[in-house]
């Protein structure tokens, strides 16, 4: 439990460190900085991957990979459909936002003068 607590502090310590060797290399080329920072990010997650944690939430995302690969992807033809029904009610309900703006409008310069 500790033992975890100290590897996730340090792989924080890692991405700080990277964040700010990003920084303090300024003057060096754009590809060195950003090197340093994806270095240091993916020696944070390897240490992450050591805790409990870090196990927790490999065994989340093989989890979800699975549930993808379970989904049923619509056919273009589905998909088309799809998209134009969404966007005749955005038209339809824009109709009837401005009808109801329209009316509220005019019962408010009715009732003010």
């Amino acid at each position: 439990m500790i033992a975890d607590k100290l590897k996730l502090f340090l792989a924080v310590l890692l991405v700080a460190g990277g964040i700010g060797g990003f920084y303090y290399f300024g003057d060096k080329p754009d590809l060195i900085r950003v090197a340093i920072v994806l270095v240091t990010a993916a020696l944070a997650v390897v240490v992450v991957a050591t805790t409990a944690v870090g196990r927790s939430a490999w065994e989340f995302f093989k989890g979800a990979r699975l549930e993808l690969r379970k989904v049923v992807w619509p056919l273009k033809k589905e998909a088309m459909q799809i998209t134009l029904v969404v966007f005749v009610m955005v038209i339809l309900v824009a109709l009837f936002m401005w009808i109801v703006d329209w009316i509220l409008h005019w019962v408010v310069r009715a009732v003010t003068g």
